[in-house]
Formats: structure tokens, sequence, C-alpha cells
């Protein structure tokens, strides 16, 4: 099985550091892909928004580096959080996981910038663990 997700998108706010009663750090963005398309002779536009996470080193790095309206490539997985509300009713999020975030355009700047390739090398906490990805998966059989 494969879980790979890789989008170009804008950041709607600055990213939100916290950090996990380990000490490790984590990181809260969001980004918006809008997407232009032709009906007839008139463009219109749709926007999807994604909520993206990314842990350790990663983390503390995006948290100082980026910041609403930063034209960002995020690779990672999906992931899906799931919790019971107040109400007892059950809940679930679908995000991206960040394993790496590039930084392909600042805010109000024209033109492309420096790139610059942020990854994550530390531990993910175990909770979000389980990559479907073994070496034998180098190899795509189609």
């Amino acid at each position: 099985m494969l879980n790979r997700v890789i989008i170009i998108g804008r950041l709607t706010k600055d990213p939100v550091l916290r950090y996990l009663p380990s000490g490790m750090q984590v990181v809260d963005f969001s980004v918006v892909y809008t997407r232009r398309y032709m009906v007839g002779q008139e463009w219109k536009e749709e926007s999807h928004f994604f909520d993206v996470k990314a842990y350790g080193r990663l983390a503390e790095g995006l948290s100082t580096r980026i910041s609403k309206g930063y034209t960002v490539v995020v690779e990672g997985r999906l992931v899906q959080d799931r919790w019971t509300d107040r109400e007892g009713k059950p809940q679930s999020k679908v995000r991206i996981l960040a394993e790496s975030v590039r930084i392909i355009q600042k805010p109000r700047v024209e033109g492309p910038t420096e790139e610059i390739v942020l990854k994550g090398e530390e531990e993910i906490p175990e909770e979000i663990q389980g990559s479907p990805f073994t070496s034998e998966d180098d190899e795509i059989p189609f």
C-alpha cells in the first residue's frame, strides 16, 4: 500500500509550535491550494485547505523559517486523528504529516526565491508511526 502526498500551497496563517510532554517539538500549519479552470469562456477558481503537522527538528526549523503567505512544497503522508467529543460522538480529521518541506516563495516577493529544503530526521512519536514502506517497496509493480 502507498500513502504519499505532495502538495504545493500557500500558508494561510503563521505556524504554531508546541511541545509534547516528552519535550519533542510539533508544529501545525495550514496550506491552501487554489485550482483554476475554465468553464466555457469563463475562468473559475476553487480553493482547498489542508492541515499539516511536523515533528522534531523539522517542526523547530519550520516555526522560525515560514509564516503566513509563504509558498511551500509539502511532502509526507496522510494520517487520521480520531477522538470522541464532549457529547460522546466519534470525530476524525485527516491531515498531512510532513516529512519534508521546501520553501519556494516568500510572501510579497516577485519570482521564485532561493529554495530551502527542511527534512525531518528525528523519531516520530509512537502514536503516528507505522509507515507502510519497506525496502521492498522501492519499485512499483506496473
